[in-house]
């Protein structure tokens, strides 16, 4: 079975499974208990989980009133490694975590594959942290699960709008956003930013760009595709580093949504 192994476990979480399993638990344990239907979306950040961590288990709390209500997950975020001119998929059967390894859909994935603006590649999933660092906190709240990881670069909105609704209406089908808000501002004027950006999100836009968040184009498809139609989308949590791990001289920032 090929496997895409994992790149930043030890940097980004803990490689230890005992300890990754805690701080995860942890982190879903602190997080303020959610209430309302089960969400079909969700955007969650992808920092170090010192950092970005308690926001994201906002959003994955949220999983745990029927977590066996997904089966599948469609995990898109960015690309920070390698230049992707559209979207990148992998060609591998699991990508695997210190808390063990996720099958991939790999009819979906080919399903995809026949998408315009979609592309096999390895190398762009190789190092990328933007969905690995979501897997553990799926592994702990789901279960079992399959996978489909969609690295996006230069798509367009219809593009990965495309995508979404060729699986994100499919029963037992989560779908997950993967993006930061902006970086390396002062604290005050990254809160300022940050909180026009969460505005625009909630009001379904589909014309963000990168200095607003990093998983923009991964964003605007998810607004522009029809399974968000009937969702109300819920600003969970908004902080940035300089509330968690960082310091506020120059910050990242971070939001988590759910969309039900």
């Amino acid at each position: 079975m090929t496997t895409r192994a994992a790149a930043v476990a030890g940097y980004f979480y803990e490689a230890d499974p005992g300890r990754l399993h805690h701080h995860v638990d942890e982190l879903l344990n602190a997080a303020s208990a959610q209430s309302g239907a089960f969400p079909g979306a969700l955007i969650v950040p992808h920092a170090g989980y010192i950092y970005s961590g308690p926001t994201a288990a906002h959003a994955y709390k949220c999983l745990l009133s029927d977590p066996g209500q997904v089966r599948r997950v469609l995990l898109l975020g960015p690309a920070h490694r390698v230049y992707v001119d559209g979207m990148a998929i992998p060609s591998v059967e699991c990508f695997s975590t210190p808390l063990g390894d996720i099958p991939l859909d790999r009819e979906a994935l080919d399903r995809i594959g026949e998408l315009p603006g979609v592309e096999v590649s390895d190398e762009a999933h190789r190092q990328e942290h933007s969905l690995e660092v979501q897997l553990p906190f799926l592994q702990s709240v789901l279960g079992d699960f399959s996978l489909v990881p969609i690295v996006v670069g230069g798509a367009g909105a219809e593009q990965v709008a495309a995508v979404i609704d060729m699986l994100g209406a499919e029963t037992g089908t989560l779908v997950v956003i993967s993006s930061d808000l902006s970086h390396f501002h002062e604290y005050r004027e990254a809160q300022r930013i940050d909180s026009a950006t969460c505005e625009r999100i909630l009001a379904r836009s589909t014309s963000l760009v990168g200095e607003e968040a990093c998983g923009a184009r991964a964003i605007n498809g998810l607004m522009a595709s029809h399974i968000v139609d009937g969702l109300e989308i819920e600003l969970l949590d908004a902080c940035n580093s300089g509330d968690t791990a960082g310091t506020p001289d120059r910050v990242v920032g971070y939001a988590a949504f759910a969309l039900r």
